[in-house]
């Protein structure tokens, strides 16, 4: 697979066709396999690139301190694309969207699925449930150390309890269990989310930059075109910043899929299809 420098840092990347540009960035959970089925498709129309962020899949480790939003446009300068449409799941939503408030001319559209929002005040609800069920999993102190980076040696066996919470309560989400997601597509979030917690578990400590004034107080800057992804079965926090997206980006338009936190992976064609219309109308 190849890869490119870009804001100082290493980045594995896909890239395949011709035309119009589109950027998929994944989430937390994930990593670039997530795109699988879009890519292909999208890659008949557009130039579609997909990326490992910087710590996670086959890029280079995390370290000092650095903006993810920055990685993003320098893969584009690094990639020669004047302007994109830029696709992001998770926190690679939310990076989405600080690229195109800090580089507007370099976006042509934002495609949101299932979006975070960074320095995003989350319920203590939600936080609390989540954490209630990793310390059921792997003991506080333990979990504190591995956080800290302070651990003596990461336990496989914890990073796999961490990552089953993680899937059973973001993928499936807290109304459905894990049986209720495809074999296949539990699999696939089980392994890209384990990588992730051990590849975190194992670099020391950085520190990441975001856009301010924070992105919440700037949605209403948004003056691209906007497509707002939500999966129904995603913890309802989630579901909440759905909600103040298409309430707050400027002609936003919003669908609604039979999906926890990652469509692309668990209804992957309903999630192409959106993509593809939404690419096609602004070409």
């Amino acid at each position: 697979m190849p890869f490119t420098m870009s804001n100082g840092v290493r980045l594995a990347y896909d890239e395949a066709g011709s035309g119009p540009a589109v950027v998929l960035t994944h989430g937390g959970l994930g990593d670039r396999r997530m795109w699988d089925h879009q890519f292909q498709a999208l890659a008949e129309r557009c130039r579609v690139v997909r990326y490992d962020m910087r710590g996670l899949g086959e890029s280079d480790d995390a370290a000092g301190e650095f903006a993810r939003c920055d990685d993003l446009l320098g893969l584009l300068d690094a990639l020669g694309i004047e302007q994109a449409v830029l696709v992001g799941n998770s926190i690679g939503g939310a990076h989405s969207i600080e690229a195109a408030l800090s580089a507007p001319e370099r976006v042509r559209g934002l495609a949101l699925i299932c979006s975070g929002l960074t320095e995003y005040d989350w319920p203590a609800e939600m936080t609390s449930e989540i954490g209630h069920l990793i310390t059921q999993a792997v003991p506080a102190e333990r979990m504190a150390r591995y956080w800290e980076r302070t651990a003596d040696r990461v336990d496989p066996a914890d990073v796999a309890a961490v990552a089953e919470v993680n899937v059973r309560y973001m993928v499936a989400g807290p109304k459905r269990d894990l049986e209720d997601v495809a074999p296949e597509v539990r699999a696939l979030a089980l392994e890209m989310c384990g990588n992730n917690f051990l590849r975190e578990w194992s670099v020391p400590l950085y520190q990441e930059r975001f856009l301010q004034p924070p992105i919440i107080d700037r949605l209403r800057d948004i003056a691209v075109p906007t497509l707002i992804v939500n999966g129904i079965h995603d913890p309802s926090a989630i579901q909440e910043i759905a909600d103040l997206l298409a309430l707050r980006v400027p002609g936003a338009e919003r669908i609604d899929l039979d999906a926890g936190h990652l469509p692309p992976i668990e209804r992957p064609e309903e999630t192409t299809r959106a993509l593809l219309e939404f690419v096609t109308r602004l070409s």
